[in-house]
């Protein structure tokens, strides 16, 4: 599986602390919200680097090992969880949990397709928010879309960018996957 990432760091051959130094390094020169992957040969890189995270701050996605090599994927985090929410029509994820898999509700993840494949909820279709103004087109105008990131933010503006574009029942889910209790599953 090819997960698109912003950016990758190689640190196969290293053993710890290197691929942890060499990840906090890395992590100054890419935006919040970007996915950084990280390529690692050292077996306790797993457990450091999700602890790094967790304690850092950012969001660890997962790791996926392929041959002799652990890919890690960590989201640089932002201040998304204290931005202001904009869009209206607001629902919460108990609400979201009840209609998701109603015929007339489209779910619409607007997280980074690494964030998607380690964990999302069934029914939701991917469509990271940079994608959405080229992709909107794909979407069923003549459902409730409903739309999820990790705290409300991005789909916040998920949800704005979609009503100027003339869609008309259009939700954001909040808090989103950061607080999901529901049914998940990965790629």
């Amino acid at each position: 599986m090819e997960l698109k990432t912003d950016l990758t760091l190689d640190a196969k051959g290293l053993a710890c602390p290197m691929p942890i130094v060499k990840t906090k390094k890395t992590m100054k020169d890419i935006e919040a919200g970007q996915v950084l992957e990280i390529q690692a040969t050292d077996k306790g890189s797993k457990a450091d680097l999700e602890a790094w995270a967790k304690s850092a701050g950012h969001q660890y996605l997962g790791t996926i090992e392929e041959n002799d090599v652990l890919k890690h994927y960590v989201r640089k985090a932002g201040s998304e969880e204290n931005d202001e929410k904009k869009h209206p029509d607001v629902v919460n994820n108990e609400d979201l949990d009840a209609i998701r898999k109603n015929t007339a509700t489209l779910l619409l993840d607007v997280r980074e397709s690494a964030e998607y494949a380690f964990e999302h909820i069934p029914e939701a279709v991917s469509m990271p928010l940079g994608e959405l103004d080229e992709r909107a087109d794909e979407l069923d105008r003549t459902k409730n879309i409903y739309i999820v990131c990790r705290t409300g933010n991005r789909s916040d503006l998920a949800a704005q960018k979609l009503t100027e574009k003339g869609f008309e029942n259009v939700y954001n889910v909040v808090p989103g996957m950061s607080n999901w209790s529901g049914e998940t599953t990965k790629l």
